[in-house]
């Protein structure tokens, strides 16, 4: 049957008999170590009609199963195959024994496997009686509306305290055995952090600070832990998850997720010798790699230019804005507090920023400074540290020269060489790497200075989508780019380059907010205006900083 030069005939009738001879013990059979890998390879060719067939036969003893270090890869399979009906039978089967599969090692895989596979009612339905007792004898108390757990507790008028309580001893031998690589448990521990009080939120914290979470930090809800743990976490444990973290940095930086982890390391802790040594060096073994990656250049673009929205979704930003109620100055109940905590099906589709957990507040004395989540350290000192001192931003500078094409007609590396081109939020990489900087732009005014009629396989600078569009935001933003690309590579050419993606930008000239940049080129243009050969928009607006 498992022969890769048979006949579909062939084996479909191999397999109706095997199936044939197998009726009755198919559960026996997939507990076997051998035999339920000729089980697993009829299910995986046989007919939906066998399969409906095994599927019935097993059902009663799935539960069993599920704790079946054989059996478990044939219930997943089963679970892949199953129809809604079949699908909503088991997970409706599993109610009121989620929390002990979830302690088993085989068992845990199962449960995050209907998890993943079930629709958002259903995954409701498997976190819900992991949350109190009454939740879990009693399953249709509350209805989707309520999907999170302050909203239960609010609406059933249930004893937080009393919850709080059910849910660590389901939390507790989870953490003790080390099962905590699923994203119902990561989303489990985050309602708990929502109604937790301080000594129970700072134990668990402590609890998953160092190696532990690498293994949770790529799934949304995961990643949001990471950076609970690094914004609450006392400098010895944010010392840990870092130190955790070493020989991973490159696998992290490539991950959707676990990049914002990075970028929330970056933007917190204070110990940047310690962030140096380890997440720094470890990101320019790749740099060049990172820059071009869409997860890649968040921590370099945060470092360049924190918090921008240009670069991070409000679903980023807003989960950098997350802290835990219990925690957090100028808010002890938690209770009341927003989770903003939407089902991970539905997490691609967000375009509003997520309410928060707990946000701080902008008017506190100074007296409770000290205590707010995070860092203590000057901001703006702390990128300089891991920035220039480190050595990053020249060597990101010197990829930026060296691939100043590539990075100009990239996607995602041109936000990274526009970043470094204008010397960042707040000047940063100015005035101590100027003479570098000065080369970029003369890299880039040299692409720009070529023939728009050379023949060449690749397409100008000016004339490229992605390029195009980035010069022209270097020449609103930046006052030096803009006089060294007309002095090197416009003045004079104008005329050339007055249609197209290039004529946007020539008119950027003359839409900057910089009297010295629209004086260089307004006679030439006008001129080219005059005659009809470029056109100017009606409304001529610099690019707003964000």
């Amino acid at each position: 049957m498992r022969r890769r030069n048979i006949a579909k005939e062939d084996r479909s009738k191999l397999i109706t008999e095997a199936l044939g001879k197998m009726r009755g013990k198919i559960p026996e059979i997939a507990s076997s170590h051998v035999s339920s890998r000729v089980l697993q390879t009829c299910v995986k060719h046989c007919s939906q009609a066998e399969k409906d067939a095994v599927f019935g036969e097993l059902q009663p003893h799935l539960l069993n199963l599920a704790r079946n270090t054989y059996a478990v890869h044939l219930v997943k399979k089963m679970l892949d195959s199953a129809s809604k009906k079949q699908l909503g039978g088991f997970i409706s089967s599993l109610h009121g024994h989620v929390a002990s599969l979830l302690r088993h090692m085989v068992g845990s895989v199962v449960v995050e496997h209907a998890y993943q596979l079930g629709n958002a009612a259903q995954k409701q339905e498997l976190l819900m009686e992991l949350y109190s007792t009454e939740l879990q004898l009693f399953k249709d108390l509350v209805s989707m509306k309520e999907s999170r757990l302050v909203d239960v507790i609010s609406k059933l008028g249930l004893q937080k305290t009393a919850v709080s309580r059910h849910m660590i001893l389901v939390i507790q031998p989870l953490l003790e055995k080390g099962i905590v690589d699923h994203s119902i448990i990561h989303r489990l521990l985050i309602e708990y952090l929502s109604i937790a009080d301080q000594s129970s939120a700072r134990d668990v914290i402590q609890q998953l600070s160092g190696p532990l979470l690498v293994r949770m930090i790529h799934t949304r809800d995961g990643c949001r832990l990471g950076m609970l743990c690094i914004k609450h976490g006392s400098t010895k444990e944010r010392k840990k998850i870092i130190k955790g973290m070493k020989g991973h940095i490159g696998k992290i930086a490539h991950d959707h997720c676990g990049s914002m982890v990075l970028v929330s390391i970056v933007s917190i802790v204070d110990d940047t010798k310690l962030t140096t040594k380890i997440v720094i060096s470890e990101i320019q073994e790749n740099l060049k790699e990172l820059v071009l990656d869409k997860s890649g250049k968040r921590s370099l673009l945060q470092l360049l230019h924190p918090n921008c929205s240009r670069y991070f979704s409000p679903d980023d930003l807003a989960s950098l804005e997350l802290s835990v109620p219990s925690l957090s100055p100028g808010d002890k109940s938690g209770i009341n507090s927003e989770a903003g905590l939407k089902d991970e099906e539905t997490s691609d589709k967000v375009v509003k920023s997520e309410e928060e957990l707990t946000t701080t507040n902008d008017n506190q004395s100074l007296s409770s400074k000290e205590n707010l989540p995070g860092g203590k350290k000057d901001p703006f000192l702390r990128r300089q540290e891991l920035l220039i001192k480190s050595g990053l931003a020249e060597n990101v500078i010197n990829i930026c020269v060296e691939g100043a094409g590539e990075l100009l007609k990239s996607n995602f590396g041109k936000e990274v060489i526009y970043e470094v081109a204008r010397g960042g939020s707040d000047g940063i990489l100015r005035p101590t790497l100027d003479d570098k900087l000065t080369s970029l732009h003369e890299a880039i005014a040299s692409l720009a200075e070529k023939s728009k009629y050379e023949e060449a396989e690749e397409e100008h600078v000016l004339e490229n989508f992605h390029s195009s569009r980035t010069i022209r935001k270097l020449i609103l933003d930046c006052p030096a780019f803009a006089a060294t690309l007309w002095k090197n590579a416009l003045k004079g050419k104008c005329k050339s380059w007055a249609s197209g993606h290039s004529s946007k930008v020539i008119c950027a000239f003359l839409e900057s907010q910089h009297s010295e940049v629209r004086d260089m080129a307004q006679g030439e243009l006008q001129v080219l205006i005059d005659a009809g050969l470029l056109k100017v928009p009606e409304t001529k607006q610099p690019a707003k900083e964000d």
